[in-house]
């Protein structure tokens, strides 16, 4: 309801304004049905989930659901609950000075009824703002039900010379004070069961009891709860009675493909403009990118019950992008363009974010991360040159047989990590097969993106077995796959 809010300061103007009262879960219910009916969309920035939580979400906002997010780490649970927000009307009235943000034309605190027996229509009235009524707590083991309900609070029963028999004794906690706004428990099941026990009857009766008080206050609150699969087993559970009383569960699931990974990734990545003006990303480098995570999620070595945050590929391309920049400052160049060999830089964010069974652990993070790297260059390999099949009869001719007889020829080929653009264009066009090949599978390709494919021919061949790489501290050396053996023994 779109009121003036600056002409109304007291109960009367309110009611001379034709205000009418609603709940919460009817507010969000009916400002969801306006967006519907005019086509625009509810949850904003939040990709790949058009078709499965979104709608799911707003059946349950429809239904005046108490809801809980079921997923996996990073997968835009709590970005869900904070943007119900703009569901919200913009301003609502309460009772100047309320604790719990008081209805005038309801109230149902001590403080509020007497303030409107006392004054009447003179009741002064503060306005809401819709930002201001979303509060957020996550569920840690110390949290008490206090914090959460409220205590008998010993200072103001002393400075207002109560008996611990007044219900003017209690402090409230964080849901009380919520009351008439978004309340949002993140990582439930890591909430003590019997901290759980004490949501039972605000959920359901909407009565508040503290120390012995039985208060009747019909708290109006809309709770959106998350919960991790994982936590289930690992820490704790939500005890049975509470997940009854939640009315809609929902899965939440990471991307299903990579362009939908991207958008997330673009629009959540931190860059400063000097960042973007800087460095030039070609767009196989994103694919790259988003793919890295979609083999962690895959991989033998990484706990997939864990999960692989979305935050991954976010940080991730963040680090691609000041490794580049990096470059380009101690080279003094103005601008550069990424290389496959800066995804060295993304190990850090990689290694932090995934959770590694038993054989992952033995071979290290940082090797993990590597052959993650590896991984994604295999997979998207294919889509842009010919596909290189595990076997192969010995006299078949390939398309890559005068790249790997040129690597058989020579001593190798080094592309050292501190070469300027220059330096590192002049070193790739020196093997004639790598022009070749461009030439023949992407003829339409720009020159500053045949770069970057031309390393990506390198890599792929690595990734199949067809020739070798090795790190060392300037940077990579390829080999002839059995050159390097024998140099080896």
């Amino acid at each position: 309801m779109n009121l003036k809010k600056e002409k109304i300061t007291t109960l009367g103007s309110l009611k001379k304004a034709g205000y009418r009262s609603q709940g919460i879960k009817d507010e969000l219910r009916n400002n969801l049905r306006g967006k519907i009916i005019k086509g625009e969309e509810s949850f904003l920035g939040v990709w790949g989930y058009e078709n499965s939580v979104v709608p799911e979400l707003e059946r349950a906002i429809l239904s005046r659901h108490n809801i809980n997010l079921l997923g996996l780490r990073g997968q835009a649970k709590t970005r869900l609950a904070r943007l119900m927000v703009n569901l919200l009307d913009e301003w609502i009235p309460i009772v100047e000075g309320s604790e719990i943000n008081d209805d005038p034309m309801n109230p149902i605190s001590r403080y509020a009824r007497e303030l409107i027996k006392e004054k009447g229509d003179d009741t002064p009235i503060a306005w809401l703002h819709r930002n201001e009524r979303f509060y957020e707590k996550l569920a840690t083991p110390d949290v008490t039900v206090a914090d959460l309900i409220g205590d008998v609070d010993p200072i103001k029963a002393a400075n207002l010379k109560l008996s611990y028999a007044d219900d003017r004794v209690i402090h409230f906690g964080m849901i009380p004070r919520a009351n008439r706004c978004i309340f949002v428990i993140n990582e439930l099941p890591d909430l003590q069961s019997r901290i759980q026990v004490s949501l039972f009857n605000i959920l359901e009766e909407g009565d508040i009891q503290i120390r012995g008080f039985k208060l009747r206050l019909p708290l109006d609150l809309q709770f959106v709860f998350t919960a991790n699969p994982e936590d289930y087993t690992n820490r704790g559970s939500i005890v049975t009675p509470l997940k009854d009383r939640i009315g809609s569960q929902i899965l939440t699931h990471y991307p299903d493909d990579i362009p939908t990974a991207r958008k997330i990734t673009e629009q959540e990545s931190r860059l400063d403009k000097i960042q973007v003006e800087a460095v030039y990303v070609p767009e196989i480098a994103k694919d790259i990118l988003e793919q890295i995570s979609f083999e962690a999620r895959n991989s033998e070595y990484v706990d997939t019950k864990s999960g692989v945050s979305a935050r991954t590929s976010i940080t991730a391309f963040e680090n691609l992008m000041s490794t580049a920049e990096r470059r380009a400052l101690i080279s003094g160049a103005d601008k550069t363009t990424v290389r496959l060999s800066d995804f060295l830089g993304v190990i850090p964010s990689i290694t932090g974010k995934i959770e590694l069974v038993y054989e992952g652990e033995q071979e290290g993070a940082d090797a993990i991360a590597g052959i993650l790297i590896d991984e994604a260059v295999k997979s998207i390999f294919p889509e842009y040159f010919p596909k290189i099949e595990k076997l192969e009869r010995k006299d078949a001719q390939g398309p890559y047989d005068e790249l790997i007889s040129w690597f058989f020829e020579s001593e190798g080929f080094e592309l050292l990590d501190d070469y300027t653009d220059a330096e590192y264009r002049r070193a790739l066009d020196r093997i004639p097969p790598l022009n070749k090949l461009i030439k023949e599978h992407l003829p339409e390709i720009s020159k500053t993106d045949g770069y970057f494919f031309k390393e990506l021919l390198l890599w792929g061949l690595v990734a199949h077995k067809k020739l070798s790489k090795h790190r060392f501290s300037e940077g990579f050396q390829f080999k002839d796959l059995y050159g390097s053996f024998i140099s080896g023994l």
